[in-house]
């Protein structure tokens, strides 16, 4: 069990988890919820979305990818009052060395982190009620070049770039971003396959933490900067201090 502060109240109040159907989103979803908040929740997959949906006593569900344009305009434009929060989070990044990129994955991934997040904000700042907030999920592979990192690093470097114009723009909707490093997820076990338990064990070594940082962890950061009406522009590193390793 990990030593969270108490969850802050968000009775009376609406959060949007895009991407909530598995992973960080999901955690998001179901702490909202226990901070007494309705939630909506969008995901790619039908039936992780339906399991979702009833888990979580989902006041609306629906089928969304970041990258189609129309489905978020149609999803936003759906909502039947304003909303009070909203979560951006969606599948991972891609890697490859620059000579065997696959440059349609990276415009799709590419698309989808950063014209995905540009379209959610500009729909948030009609959607969202004054004092309500937008937070992006992103990755921390900006800290440093690696081989085959490039792309991430790109979206990482970006996302909070857009997180704090977007906090000017959409005044008084507070705009923010959370890196996070290496998250123990659904997504993270689909990357790495047989390395997963490797890579745990050097992280448990390796982090100032001594353990691995879950879906939870940034969960709460999540909260956090729905709950906190002083933040805005900012990005959180939810990491375990892995930017801190050689």
């Amino acid at each position: 069990m990990n030593d969270i502060e108490p969850t802050p109240s968000l009775q009376g109040q609406t959060v949007v988890v895009l991407g909530g159907s598995s992973g960080i989103g999901l955690e998001t979803a179901r702490l909202a919820r226990s901070a007494a908040a309705e939630v909506i929740v969008t995901g790619r997959d039908s039936e992780r979305l339906r399991q979702a949906g009833v888990e979580l006593g989902a006041v609306r569900t629906a089928q969304l990818d970041l990258a189609d344009a129309a489905g978020i305009s149609e999803f936003f434009e759906g909502l039947s009052a304003p909303v009070d929060h909203v979560l951006v989070t969606g599948g991972g990044p891609t890697y490859g060395t620059i000579a065997d990129l696959d440059f349609d994955d990276a415009r799709r991934v590419l698309d989808e982190h950063l014209l995905g997040s540009l379209r959610v904000a500009r729909h948030a700042a009609h959607s969202v009620r004054a004092g309500g907030s937008l937070t992006l999920i992103t990755g921390s592979h900006a800290r440093r070049p690696g081989p085959g990192l490039s792309i991430a690093a790109i979206a990482a470097a970006a996302v909070p770039v857009i997180a704090a114009n977007a906090a000017v723009e959409l005044s008084p909707v507070r705009v923010n971003a959370i890196a996070a490093g290496f998250v123990d997820t659904p997504l993270s076990a689909r990357l790495l396959g047989a390395e997963l338990e490797t890579r745990r064990a050097e992280l448990r070594q390796t982090l100032p933490i001594h353990r691995v940082v879950n879906a939870a962890d940034v969960a709460a950061t999540a909260l956090h900067l729905m709950t906190n009406t002083a933040v805005t522009g900012a990005t959180y590193d939810v990491d375990g201090g892995q930017q801190l390793i050689p």
